[in-house]
């Protein structure tokens, strides 16, 4: 469809009389609503005819003078209280919503994992922190032991290897070279 100038004439005579640019589209026919608000913009039609008439703003008349005898309101306005929220110190933590039985992450298998890694991870484990999500910051160790959906679940939270989100012993089981995982398919 082309914007003949017939076209462009309709569309500001409506525009101008203040129709939609849906009764615009409906009258020209062959172009959607958003056609003629594209129209209309590239035209710079955007500011239309108001069919209202401005009311005239009331003059002002000088403000009067409070006499001295009268009390002064001390308190605050409405718009000047300030609220302050208590902090939230004492709050109890939240029960994991994870219900029991449910499949936990994959796990590298046994045959996937060499005996030494398995070994070093058992070790480790035996002196690891224990700690829970709340309490993992990004020097600790991140790696999860246990099912999530019971108490005893906890995060390893030694020390981590720079750049890395586990220990050491947890990386070796984490981030294998692909030949050594490649090998141990066959």
């Amino acid at each position: 469809m082309a914007w003949t100038d017939d076209r462009v004439e309709v569309l500001k005579k409506m525009w101008g009389e203040g129709k939609s640019a849906s009764q615009i589209a409906k009258e020209l026919g062959g172009v959607t609503r958003n056609a003629v608000i594209g129209k209309v913009h590239r035209l710079g039609l955007s500011n239309r005819a108001t069919t209202t008439t401005a009311k005239p703003a009331p003059k002002k008349e000088p403000a009067k003078a409070k006499p001295k005898s009268a009390p002064q309101d001390t308190a605050p306005k409405a718009s000047e209280t300030r609220v302050t929220m208590p902090k939230a110190t004492n709050i109890p933590p939240r029960k994991p919503i994870i219900k029991a039985g449910q499949p936990l992450p994959p796990q590298p298998s046994a045959n996937e994992v060499s005996k030494e890694a398995l070994a070093k991870v058992a070790k480790v484990e035996k002196k690891a922190k224990k700690l829970r999500l709340m309490e993992l910051t990004e020097k600790t160790c991140k790696w999860p032991v246990g099912d999530p959906a019971t108490e005893d679940f906890w995060f390893c939270g030694l020390s981590v290897e720079t750049g890395k989100p586990y220990c050491e012993a947890h990386n070796a089981v984490a981030f294998q070279p692909m030949s050594a995982r490649r090998d141990r398919r066959r």
